[in-house]
């Protein structure tokens, strides 16, 4: 837990679910937090929370589609902090459909927060922690990056590609800059991820399947765990389900 208390990490996503939960978590170790995400009110109570329960954290209102505001947040924590040591790219959105429902627009969301979010986030501190020689930066995928099902053949090719491009950090930076990369892969979790969907057949499946949701304090364990350990360890894949799915 001491080793965190002089690390300076961003969460994207943080205004609810595991963003939240890691933001908590992560607070309580000691860490200095800047959180991102849209809600600007839901981030600055997290904020006023954390504070006055003894912990570090500021926040700014940030859309990870836009390359720029994704360079602003990074500016941010450096202003605040005079570093970045970890960046949770955790903001996601699922609104599942079946193919022939042809739903491009959440198609290219998908696209947008899953895929371009990530690698905006990269491109935002990879700079920083090179210069550093040192950092950690945990992608948040899913257990849809591993199995495709109905309904779920665009957000599963996103949360693929973030674990294609996760693989790839790791081989490119490891060795060069120290930097450190984490692939963290939930099941269903009790997170707002199903309120984007729009399909009403499909947010009905969801909806039962909720009642067998895990805690998103679970995940945010899990990356508390990455994140914890020794500079010299990279810890480079978790997958978390809940026990009785399959």
């Amino acid at each position: 837990m001491e080793k965190k208390q002089s690390k300076v990490i961003i969460i994207t996503g943080a205004s609810s679910g595991i963003g939240e939960a890691a933001a908590r978590l992560l607070a309580q170790k000691g860490a200095k937090l800047v959180l991102a995400a849209r809600r600007t009110d839901r981030l600055q109570v997290l904020a006023r929370e954390i504070v006055q329960e003894g912990g570090d954290a500021v926040y700014l209102q940030t859309d990870v589609t836009s390359a720029e505001e994704m360079e602003r947040l990074a500016g941010f924590a450096l202003q605040q902090y005079g570093r970045i040591d970890v960046l949770v790219n955790n903001a996601g959105v699922m609104p599942a459909s079946m193919l022939q429902e042809l739903k491009v627009q959440e198609w290219n969301q998908m696209i947008d927060v899953n895929i371009k979010g990530v690698l905006y986030g990269i491109a935002a501190v990879l700079p920083v922690m090179r210069e550093q020689q040192s950092g950690h930066i945990i992608n948040l995928s899913s257990v849809a990056g591993y199995n495709v099902s109905p309904s779920s053949a665009v957000y599963s090719a996103t949360k693929y590609a973030v674990r294609a491009i996760s693989e790839g950090l790791r081989q490119e930076e490891s060795a060069a800059s120290h930097i450190r990369s984490t692939i963290i892969s939930p099941g269903m979790t009790d997170t707002e991820l199903t309120h984007t969907i729009s399909s009403p057949e499909i947010r009905a499946i969801a909806g039962q399947m909720n009642s067998m949701a895990i805690s998103p304090y679970s995940i945010a364990r899990a990356i508390a765990y990455a994140i914890d350990e020794p500079e010299d360890t990279s810890v480079n894949e978790i997958v978390i389900r809940p026990t009785i799915l399959s």
